[in-house]
């Protein structure tokens, strides 16, 4: 064989080896790199990762790697607020002038991260005061997630009494949590919007309020819970459910949650009410307190 057939014959070799390369799935990451499953979703089954390729050159045979920088760069983010709409509606962001509240959340974020360990985790919020109103909060705890570049955060809203999120959030919504839960024809995608800050969605609580304790106790919302943590291995989950002394959903949605964050309205909650609601929880999920002023 002549050097050009023979070179020939190896770059169809080449090229046939590609081909079998490609058509196989790489579940496991290289170099320290994580991986994400394809995962059937019920808005399609459309799985949520990114192939990257690593090579240096088009011509070069590349692992396929779960790459968490390019996920998340995926978010969208239409109507992004700016620092003056989020300095207005008292959400956090980087080089804000009140660093202590920027501190204090980033060292919550920290202490729960700590407490979790490898992986994403839902954290439920939950105010101990007598009425709805820790939303705030409970955004800016899920902002706090959001703000690390390497992760994203789900603000799942389960207070259906309450409609702050809407003042908070860049863009419009309908649906939510309790419509999808009521209705096996909406899809998680269906409930997900944009909040208007980078890297952070949030679900609305939607509008079955009446039924909502039945809702929250059925097997579709622990499957609605499920999917999200599963689906999204780089995202942290925060639930904010109604006040924990007064309502029942909080009592339910605690199931879901692997950590929960007690707010503290300032002058509404004495020692021994924290002390109480806490030995009511009965679970070492509890995490810790958040005093809101």
């Amino acid at each position: 064989m002549d050097d050009s057939k023979l070179y020939n014959a190896l770059l169809k070799s080449q090229d046939e080896r590609r081909q079998v390369n490609r058509s196989r799935d790489v579940s496991s990451a290289q170099e320290g790199g994580r991986t994400e499953k394809p995962h059937s979703a019920s808005d399609g089954g459309n799985p949520n990762w990114v192939k990257v390729d690593t090579g240096e050159s088009a011509g070069m045979q590349a692992p396929e790697l779960y790459d968490p920088s390019v996920s998340l760069a995926l978010i969208s983010n239409p109507r992004p607020w700016s620092r003056e709409q989020l300095r207005e509606r008292k959400i956090i962001y980087s080089g804000m002038p009140d660093k202590e509240v920027m501190d204090a959340y980033r060292e919550l974020r920290i202490q729960l991260r700590k407490r979790a360990g490898e992986g994403n985790f839902a954290v439920m919020f939950s105010s101990l005061g007598k009425s709805s109103g820790g939303i705030l909060t409970a955004f800016n705890l899920a902002t706090a997630f959001a703000l690390d570049s390497h992760t994203s955060a789900l603000l799942v809203d389960c207070d259906p009494h309450s409609d702050e999120l809407a003042g908070l959030v860049s863009v419009p919504m309908d649906a939510g949590v309790t419509d999808f839960v009521a209705d096996r024809s909406q899809t998680i995608k269906s409930i997900i919007y944009p909040s208007g800050v980078e890297r952070l969605s949030v679900i609305p609580a939607g509008t079955q309020a009446s039924s909502a304790v039945e809702l929250f106790s059925s097997v579709r919302m622990r499957e609605l819970l499920s999917e999200l943590k599963n689906r999204y291995p780089d995202r942290c989950i925060v639930m904010n459910a109604p006040p924990f002394r007064i309502s029942a959903e909080a009592r339910i949605l605690e199931r879901f949650a692997d950590q929960i964050v007690f707010g503290v309205p300032f002058g509404e909650v004495t020692g021994q009410v924290i002390t109480e609601s806490v030995d009511a929880l009965g679970s070492d999920k509890f995490s810790g307190l958040v005093f809101q002023e």
